[in-house]
């Protein structure tokens, strides 16, 4: 396989004909390369519009799930990100490098393992990964985050995300039930008020240890 044509062609045959269009975020899938973050037995797949599986049953999104993501909540230099679902590392690599700092929670052991060592064999230094279920948010890095990023599915958002992140801080989540869900961008406007924008319709994986919402019964 010729990787850097292989490269080309997801970001644009992939990437940006499906909007992504923010040059900032196209540069990053040249610069943080994927294969990196790809186990070995799927690395003919990096670059392919699939859901690669990872250990313990997870898997990494598409890279047009994460770049639509890295597009929406446009990661600024100064600001700290914390995700939940660190997977292989490669979200946290990808939001690392535009953020001053990234604090990625992973509730599977192995996986802890796997994305600190993707990360430090990549040399990114400004992420820490932590091992826990972040289901409800992650206080231990800090009371509030400019941005956070979940990378699995929540049949609601949590009102404790709300209370995490800054006023102008951003959440991007994954809302709904398999296999109807929504990816969303919510935007803290003030001590009280929140936007909430649709980006795209989905469906991955939920988080672990999420409990469903209770059936509607008559």
């Amino acid at each position: 396989m010729n990787i850097e044509q292989a490269r080309f062609n997801m970001i644009e045959q992939q990437l940006r004909p499906a909007g992504v269009c923010a040059q900032e975020v196209l540069d990053l899938f040249t610069v943080v390369r994927r294969e990196h973050f790809v186990p070995p037995a799927f690395a003919n797949l990096a670059f392919a519009d699939i859901e690669i599986p990872l250990p313990c049953g997870e898997n990494m999104l598409t890279p047009l799930c994460e770049a639509r993501i890295l597009q929406a909540v446009a990661v600024k230099s100064h600001e700290n990100v914390l995700e939940i679902g660190a997977g292989s590392g490669y979200m946290a690599a990808l939001l690392a490098h535009r953020a001053r700092h990234v604090h990625t929670v992973e509730i599977e052991p192995a996986l802890k393992e796997l994305a600190e060592k993707n990360l430090a064999d990549y040399g990114v230094a400004n992420v820490e990964v932590a091992l826990g279920d972040g289901a409800q948010g992650w206080c231990d890095a800090g009371d509030s985050h400019d941005i956070i990023v979940i990378s699995g599915a929540l049949p609601a958002l949590p009102e404790s995300f709300l209370k995490q992140i800054k006023i102008g801080g951003r959440i991007a989540a994954f809302i709904g039930t398999a296999p109807v869900m929504s990816a969303l961008l919510v935007t803290r406007i003030s001590d009280s008020d929140y936007e909430t924008t649709t980006l795209f319709d989905t469906c991955i994986k939920p988080l672990r240890q999420v409990r469903p919402l209770p059936l509607f019964r008559l």
